[in-house]
């Protein structure tokens, strides 16, 4: 078989291996690196009874060099087999008629570290293959989840140094305190003035930056990313849509090959495009119910084909979805057109005006397989109560909206497709809003904490025991105009 490349979404960009998409991150182009080839179709019924560790490796072994399946293995049983993670990884439980995949089991208790617990070796194992001498910085912007999972991913890994860049007013308080408490010799956390759009167009500008380049060659030094603009954190999202489909068949819930639906909180939409690739790769969707909080400009694009960012940003109750620039959306809208022309005429729309409209035929694709909603934060509260008093499930705020989103679809199509909604967030990372929406209460997050526990006897993750005694140890903020100097000096400085 010939070997399998990635190429950019834009066209303008030479294919490169594996390894190289890895630790590039972004095409240099600006686009966003899709696989070359055909993905494999996979035997259901081969991977029924395989545990968590294999069952990645079948799926993550699609994507890479034919020769180093056994070294994926390894890759994927240190993340996932060495006690960071229960054993099933990913728990999938019954909340009234709806299946929860609880992506959140593990180190920081976000949906995150579902790829970054892995992207860390992924990167490694390219380096070595490589031959990398250079060190690689990170870099990484977060809306609250993946700062906190990139950094404790990549903490004290060696030839590499990170730095993540938060909205300083946008996330949630324990989201913060989990990252400026984060320890490790390579790590830096900074805050910005600014929002995670703000944040994530500078660190895809640092990428393409003639000065950064210049000073990379001089310090010996390339930079690299940990948000879901790499490959390598879309490859492992993948696993979880087939680990959880054949729980349900396992358990006697759902038929082999049954269709199913799911249900995915989206911000930045890489949740969602793993399954869509799951979906190609052979596991039964009938539909993606794509649900957003009130930055709903993904529900606008699922409902109209039209994607426009002229829009007020809104902070809410759900700060990981708080984001106008779904980057991932590029990326199916490459695999669903397959015309990198198109999707560069698009993105420069985007650049230029803040809108594109996809064409009919591409529009029809996209509504074949995507269903979308939003909810108000009113209804994020309500979702969180109403679930929890009818099934006596504790839902965060962001998988409440996905939970709401999809009663909403159910009222409105009839469709009684069994559903599985994927879990993104513990709901003690956001006390504050989950209590108000059982109580009425308001209490500052580290009292809401014990109280949640108190009236739910939910367990609180391990990841967040003690957290308001921690030490904090990173304390820059600095403004979003000067992200782009601040990532010269760092490299100048190593």
């Amino acid at each position: 078989m010939s070997e399998k490349l990635f190429k950019s979404t834009r066209g303008n960009q030479k294919p490169l291996n594996f390894y190289e998409a890895i630790l590039q991150g972004i095409a240099n182009d600006g686009g966003l690196l899709v696989p070359d080839f055909n993905v494999d179709q996979k035997d259901l019924n081969a991977l029924l009874n395989m545990n968590y560790v294999d069952m990645a490796t079948e799926i993550i072994s699609t994507f890479t060099p034919n020769d180093v399946k056994e070294d994926i293995r390894g890759l994927c049983q240190s993340a996932y087999g060495n006690g960071l993670f229960p054993e099933s990884v990913v728990p999938v439980e019954k909340a009234g008629d709806v299946y929860i995949a609880e992506l959140f089991q593990g180190p920081t208790a976000a949906f995150k570290d579902m790829a970054l617990s892995l992207l860390p070796y992924f990167m490694t194992f390219s380096l070595k293959k490589r031959g990398e001498k250079r060190e690689v910085m990170i870099l990484a912007a977060t809306s609250g989840d993946t700062g906190k999972a990139a950094l404790e991913g990549f903490k004290d890994v060696e030839g590499t140094c990170i730095k993540v860049f938060y909205p300083v007013d946008g996330v949630s308080p324990i989201q913060k305190q989990q990252m400026i408490t984060q320890t490790g010799k390579n790590v830096d956390i900074i805050g910005i003035h600014g929002n995670f759009d703000d944040a994530q167009s500078a660190v895809k500008v640092a990428f393409n930056s003639d000065e950064l380049k210049e000073l990379c060659l001089e310090h010996n030094v390339f930079l690299s990313s940990a948000n879901s603009i790499n490959i390598g954190r879309l490859i492992p999202q993948i696993v979880y849509y087939f680990y959880s489909y054949l729980t349900l068949v396992k358990t006697n819930e759902i038929k082999m090959g049954e269709a199913v639906n799911f249900t995915i909180p989206s911000g930045n939409f890489g949740n969602c495009l793993a399954g869509y690739f799951a979906k190609l790769m052979g596991l039964p969707v009938k539909k993606f119910i794509v649900a957003s909080n009130k930055n709903n400009i993904l529900t606008d694009f699922f409902n109209t084909g039209e994607y426009n960012a002229n829009r007020e940003f809104y902070k809410t109750n759900a700060p990981a979805m708080d984001i106008l620039v779904s980057s991932n959306l590029e990326r199916l809208v490459y695999i669903l057109c397959q015309d990198s022309a198109k999707v560069k005429t698009f993105m420069d729309q985007l650049n230029e005006t803040g809108i594109y409209k996809v064409d009919e035929d591409l529009y029809n694709t996209v509504k074949d397989n995507f269903k979308a909603g939003w909810l108000t934060e009113e209804k994020v509260l309500a979702a969180v109560k109403n679930c929890y008093e009818e099934t006596g499930y504790l839902l965060d705020t962001h998988t409440a909206i996905g939970y709401g989103v999809y009663k909403e679809y159910q009222d409105e199509s009839q469709d009684e497709t069994k559903t599985i909604i994927l879990s993104t967030a513990s709901p003690y990372k956001f006390p504050e809003s989950v209590l108000e929406a059982l109580t009425g209460e308001t209490l500052n997050e580290f009292d809401a904490i014990d109280a949640l526990h108190e009236k739910t006897n939910v367990v609180v993750p391990t990841p967040l025991q003690g957290i308001k005694d921690r030490e904090i140890l990173h304390k820059k903020v600095i403004d979003k105009a000067d992200i782009i100097q601040f990532i010269g000096e760092q490299i100048k400085e190593m």
